[in-house]
């Protein structure tokens, strides 16, 4: 069975400044949070194609390779706006409604559908994988592990470098804790 450890990227500015992300760099919070890390054993490592996931990686001292699937959602043309910008009905939806996505992008649903199917194409490997991903696809990920509703989404803390473990193949998946 594979165990999959899904890394948090590093600290960006979309985050110091409270706006969606676009392919944002490591900010220096970010580059001082990864001299403290201390990256997990695995096999092979994977990263999202975002700057932000590649640098993680790589200050991780990993040759990853891009992961098409792990890039992060779609915001459309909420990318790169501050978060209090966005009107409020609009925002209302996106975050109590799955299905909603009135950015024009990829709706919370869709993503956790994307992810998933993502994760159901693993085989019995007992690989142990690195994948460097944001927030958003770790609380896909988690979500589809647990058989719970989208809408436990947004119930789902995910920090800058924090690691989150499952175990499983296809649509066995346990979330590991510790």
């Amino acid at each position: 069975m594979p165990r999959l450890f899904l890394i948090s990227h590093a600290s960006t500015p979309a985050q110091q400044h409270v706006r969606f992300p676009a392919d944002d760099p490591l900010s220096e919070r970010g580059r001082r949070e990864l001299d403290r890390a201390t990256p997990p054993v695995v096999d092979r490592t994977i990263t999202a194609p975002e700057i932000r996931a590649v640098d993680t990686a790589a200050a991780l001292g990993w040759s990853a390779t891009v992961e098409p699937a792990l890039r992060d959602l779609d915001y459309a043309k909420w990318s790169a706006v501050q978060m209090s910008s966005i009107a409020e009905d609009e925002l209302a939806a996106w975050l109590t409604d799955p299905d909603a996505a009135p950015h024009g992008g990829e709706s919370i649903a869709h993503l956790i559908a994307r992810v998933g199917a993502w994760l159901d194409t693993f085989d019995e490997s007992p690989e142990r994988i690195g994948a460097v991903t944001h927030p958003a696809i770790i609380k896909a990920a988690v979500v589809h592990a647990l058989g719970a509703p989208a809408s436990a989404f947004w119930r789902v803390d995910v920090r800058p470098l924090s690691v989150t473990r499952l175990n499983g193949r296809g649509e066995r998946w346990t979330v590991r804790l510790g």
